[in-house]
């Protein structure tokens, strides 16, 4: 017989009854019932239920939960008023016969058994503690089974799995680099890769035609609940000679294949999705990430306000502002105090507050209804095909907060009247994203999407066209609201590239030395290709319905970027600074008030 086990915690059944077999794993839970202890023992399979007669008594007793134990014994069928039919092995017990300590628990800081809810410090403290409870496990599970179909689906279309190094140069990705001193070249420093940019292009230059990899990247930026700081994973791929529907056609069958193949029967978009563009997104959504369970589309009512008795509104319109409506089907029937409690929200937002009309057989009501002329108000009406009972508000002013607040206010309506179905998952592909925009802190031209990417139009739209105007072959693609990835079809043209950075600001010595690897390659023949990256973090997330994106990676870092568990980051000796060629200059010591 083995030393540890003949057989995982979840492989006994009925059939095995009146044979020996030998378990190892944690203690998970004990229950005395005098003259009799029960042990549920786990390991990662599953669950067993011991039993322990009263010569091994004592020494289960002493046991503290999450000792290792193995316990050799019969196999017992239960009886039928004690099958636990929500275990695998639940119809049947092991009788211990012997019972061996192979590590002995101390106090745990935190119970695994249970469904506690314990503070995120602590758990991230003692995550491998963490991890051996139900939920977090089967999320990493749940993670491993996605990569391994993600593999899967990939190299059945013809991809070839490479890796790209990780110690590389700095590249514009729009986070800050993550810095390694280069011991070997005192005051140079190597960038961990924000993602495989350059090197899945050079991979198409180098001839290889289809590349993928689950990339490790870095990126020195905050947390949020969709994103982790300092790394992530992506599911990197690039092919060559391919236009925007070729890289449409190869990630919609793996995206709605693994959404299917884990998505416990919810509803998955079927390709092809819909595709967006960047400037319709924004009217009808808000938002460039839409959530397109929700199905309230904003309507542009600017011209029903225009000239109106309305002055608030009037003013904004005369102004140059737009005025938005998000209808809102029945909610002409909530009370007053509802409507208080949106127009309350709306300010904490940021917002001056909410206007609204609702309606009735008569026609309009509402503080906005009573001062705009009936027939504004009925084509309003008409514009939003709103109904008797129905209601509608209003979003006014001007610029980008004008409409990220519009699609707040939609996202919230939606929230109020439970419309947004749970157990759905909605695909979009967001296109025709500008290749330019103002940097809001330095009032310059600047890349808002990928610096890689091809402009629509090519070398002629960078030289006659107003920057700002200019698209690009750039897309996203949107689930439920989160963006899973950025993509381009990419500049293979060394003019053109030099061109569009010329644009956002750098010559051609700059980009000569900062991207002059892949610019002289461009130079001895480079296909026309293109790619996507879809997050594997945010793909499990979805999938495991969490709110956090921290429940779905194995050793994450807290919201500070900080790592509990290993004391990560730490100080270094001066003599490894010495070595590095480093002198620190820290920030004054923050001093309490």
């Amino acid at each position: 017989m083995h030393p540890y086990r003949t057989h995982g915690c979840a492989d006994l059944r009925a059939d095995d009854a009146g044979t020996q077999a030998r378990l190892s794993g944690w203690v998970h839970s004990k229950r005395d019932h005098g003259g009799l202890l029960f042990i549920d023992l786990r390991d990662h399979h599953g669950i067993t239920q011991v039993v322990v007669g009263a010569s091994l008594l004592e020494a289960a007793e002493r046991l503290r939960v999450e000792s290792v134990i193995t316990v050799t014994g019969e196999v017992v069928r239960r009886s039928d008023e004690t099958v636990n039919a929500k275990l695998l092995t639940g119809a049947v017990e092991l009788r211990a016969q012997t019972i061996e300590v192979q590590s002995a628990a101390a106090v745990l800081p935190m119970q695994v058994a249970g469904a506690e809810t314990y503070p995120e410090e602590l758990r991230l403290k003692y995550r491998y503690i963490d991890l051996r409870r139900d939920k977090l496990h089967r999320n990493m599970m749940l993670r491993a089974g996605v990569i391994a179909s993600l593999r899967r689906r990939m190299a059945e279309q013809g991809f070839t799995e490479f890796q790209t190094p990780i110690l590389t140069a700095s590249s514009p990705e729009g986070a800050r680099d993550f810095l390694v001193p280069a011991r070997l070249h005192p005051g140079r420093f190597y960038a961990l890769p924000q993602a495989p940019q350059q090197f899945k292009q050079l991979a198409m230059v180098a001839g290889f035609d289809r590349y993928f990899q689950i990339a490790p990247c870095f990126r020195d930026e905050a947390a949020r609940a969709d994103r982790s700081p300092g790394e992530f994973y992506q599911l990197d791929f690039e092919m060559s000679f391919a236009t925007q529907e070729d890289v449409f056609g190869v990630l919609e069958p793996v995206m709605a294949g693994v959404f299917e193949e884990f998505g416990d029967g919810r509803a998955v978009s079927k390709p092809p999705f819909r595709r967006i563009p960047y400037e319709t997104a924004l009217a009808l959504y808000g938002t460039d990430k839409p959530d397109l369970r929700n199905k309230i589309e904003i309507v542009d009512v600017t011209a029903q306000f225009a000239g109106s008795s309305f002055g608030l509104f009037a003013r904004i319109v005369a102004a140059g502002g737009q005025v938005r409506a998000i209808p809102a089907t029945f909610a002409g029937n909530w009370p007053r105090s509802a409507f208080d409690k949106l127009n309350d929200w709306a300010r904490s937002e940021g917002g001056g507050g909410l206007g609204y009309m609702t309606f009735d057989a008569d026609g309009a009501k509402g503080p906005i209804a009573r001062n705009l002329e009936p027939e504004r108000a009925e084509a309003i009406r008409v514009a939003c095909g709103l109904q008797p009972r129905d209601a509608v508000f209003f979003v006014a002013g001007a610029g980008s907060e004008m409409v990220r607040f519009s699609g707040l206010v939609r996202t919230r309506i939606a929230e109020e009247l439970q419309i947004i179905p749970r157990f759905a998952f909605e695909f979009c592909w967001i296109t025709d994203f500008p290749m330019y925009e103002i940097n809001e802190e330095t009032g310059r031209i600047d890349f808002s999407h990928n610096p890689f990417s091809m402009p629509q139009g090519g070398l002629a739209a960078l030289n006659d066209t107003d920057p700002l105007s200019i698209k690009a072959f750039q897309y996203d693609i949107v689930c439920n609201g989160i963006e899973l990835s950025s993509g381009a079809i990419r500049n293979h043209l060394p003019d053109v590239m030099v061109r569009a950075f010329e644009i956002a600001g750098y010559d051609q010595s700059e980009v000569e030395a900062r991207f002059g690897g892949m610019l002289n390659a461009f130079r001895y023949g480079a296909p026309p290709h293109g790619g996507s990256a879809p997050g594997v973090d945010r793909i499990v997330m979805l999938l495991a319905d969490e709110p956090n994106i921290r429940e779905v990676i194995l050793f994450p870092l807290n919201q500070q970027g900080e790592d509990p568990m290993m004391g990560a980051p730490a100080p270094v000796t001066p003599a490894r600074l010495k070595e590095l060629s480093l002198r620190l200059d820290l920030p004054p010591a923050k001093t309490s008030a």
